[in-house]
């Protein structure tokens, strides 16, 4: 798909400007099932990324979905890692973070939304705001981003859509504006009215890649009825006057602050109203944005490269046993090859070897501009949290680190695959996934696990044998919270710690405890 320049290009913009105001940095968040892989495929199918949508169903005859590049994820139809995906739409750029749905992943999530600018939220017609969006929501409003909410499987039997914004504002506290209004649903789904462009878009049933149709039309006429049906017509009339009278007027500066979130209703299995959806988000939704530092705000328009490692992927090119650091670029221009310096280690590191990624392809970058995700090749030398720039050195503020809530011991099957196992524990927790901790005093060699989900111990060792040929063994343990202890050598050693606890190092050597109770970890505090 060929793509044009934006129509409201300014000539007296500088290349950086420009390439700020083409950007748009997202994630997309839901609860697991509400059809988020399946949206984000259909996104990359408009923006010409891909030729077919692969639905994520567990049928052999069917494509998998091209978002989802870890085995696992294919062979249990969800995703549990956090993919970067590029592609051009309507002469943007758009840099989609798709995150896991499912809550033993939600620590990933966290940190991917760390380098998103809005947030997609989907709701499930039929089930409202579920637990994971409650909880993934927060998040976004902690930071402030704005938030659009896309309500899927509208061709399927569902709430009153009344019903859902009232859900949303008394669950999560936000109100909504509709930008488009749904006729019917399930059987009864006739399509979408636009109620900016005073648009009809009438649903088609087909194989998932039918467009709609789109019928410019006045409302009070009788057009209406025969397109709809009369007590449809009439129904829609109804809310539409509704919505007009007392709903919540589409401020932008408000749906920029987070305060209102637009709302669109569709269907991604079918392939209906995401266009739609797509081309009023680029519309609406901001560009690259600042973040903050120790020293101030970062602005994108800075002439100083800067940006930060939120994510570390190991092992995505089973062949090559890489590791990928991916970094958010804040401001300034990344180009192949350029010095920058981490702020962490105190060291001037050439980046070499810049990747764009798409799932599990990747393409050399030769350049890239604030809020892009680029793919940096990580021999050890970058860690999540990392702030890479030129100039001054600083640190970017606010990356969320998670204490685990569910502790195993991970041991080796086999004694000839020491080598394999050491180093496959060591660059997956550098991923973030899990945290490692160990014995006092004591040989490394069995470490303790510790996850804030319990199905990220079964990733661990699919990951172990699958990318390292490393069987292994889980002994659970009674522990549920970590905390870790500071102190004087003397004041530690007399501390009466009581029964329920363990004491452990981390990978740093700092004093870790680990309780059985909350009851036992306030008393003890």
């Amino acid at each position: 798909m060929t793509t044009t320049a934006p129509a409201s290009t300014d000539s007296k913009l500088t290349e950086q400007q420009y390439e700020v105001r083409r950007r748009r940095t997202f994630a997309i968040i839901s609860h697991p099932d509400a059809g988020k892989t399946t949206l984000t495929e259909k996104l990359l199918l408009y923006g010409g990324a891909i030729q077919m949508a692969g639905a994520v169903h567990a049928k052999k005859n069917r494509r998998q979905a091209t978002s989802d590049w870890m085995e696992l994820e294919k062979q249990r139809g969800i995703s549990i890692t956090s993919t970067v995906l590029q592609f051009p739409y309507s002469g943007h750029v758009l840099n989609l973070l798709d995150t896991p749905g499912h809550q033993d992943f939600s620590e990933d999530t966290y940190r991917t939304l760390v380098a998103a600018d809005s947030a997609l939220m989907l709701i499930d017609n039929a089930k409202g705001v579920e637990p994971q969006t409650k909880k993934l929501f927060h998040v976004c409003r902690q930071r402030g981003i704005p938030i659009f909410t896309f309500v899927n499987k509208m061709d399927r039997p569902g709430k009153d859509p009344l019903e859902l914004m009232t859900e949303l504002e008394d669950v999560l506290g936000i109100r909504s504006v509709p930008v488009v209004w749904p006729i019917g649903d399930g059987d009864l789904f006739r399509g979408v009215y636009d109620r900016l462009n005073r648009q009809l878009h009438l649903f088609e049933r087909g194989d998932g890649s039918t467009a709609s149709r789109t019928v410019e039309t006045d409302l009070t006429g009788e057009a209406v009825d025969s397109l709809l049906g009369k007590a449809a017509a009439d129904k829609l009339r109804e809310d539409l006057e509704l919505l007009d009278v007392a709903g919540e007027p589409l401020v932008p500066e408000k749906v920029l602050m987070g305060e209102i979130t637009p709302m669109f209703f569709g269907s991604a299995m079918t392939n209906f109203g995401v266009e739609l959806l797509l081309s009023k988000f680029i519309e609406m939704s901001p560009p690259p944005m600042p973040r903050l530092s120790e020293k101030g705000d970062v602005f994108p328009e800075e002439s100083e490269f800067r940006g930060f490692v939120f994510k570390i992927q190991a092992n995505m090119d089973p062949n090559h046993r890489d590791r990928i650091a991916f970094l958010r670029v804040v401001s300034g221009r990344f180009e192949k090859d350029m010095t920058a310096f981490n702020a962490r280690s105190n060291k001037s590191i050439r980046l070499t070897r810049p990747q764009k990624l798409f799932a599990a392809e990747r393409e050399t970058v030769e350049e890239a501009y604030p809020g892009d995700i680029i793919g940096l090749t990580n021999p050890g030398a970058f860690q999540l949290g990392d702030t890479v720039c030129t100039g001054p050195a600083l640190r970017f503020q606010g990356f969320p680190r998670f204490a685990p809530e569910h502790f195993a011991v991970l041991r080796n099957r086999k004694t000839e695959k020491y080598k394999q196992f050491q180093k496959g524990i060591q660059q997956l927790s550098e991923e973030g996934v899990v945290q490692l901790f160990h014995e006092r005093n004591a040989a490394r060699t069995e470490p303790i696990l510790g996850v804030v989900g319990q199905l990220q111990f079964e990733v661990i060792q699919f990951r172990l044998l699958s990318e390292y040929g490393v069987e292994t063994h889980l002994d659970r343990t009674p522990y549920s919270f970590a905390r870790w202890a500071t102190g004087t050598p003397e004041a530690i050693q007399n501390a009466f710690w009581g029964s329920g606890t363990r004491r452990v190092e981390d990978d740093d050597g700092h004093l870790v405890v680990l309780f059985e109770s909350e009851w036992g970890m306030n008393y003890l505090i």
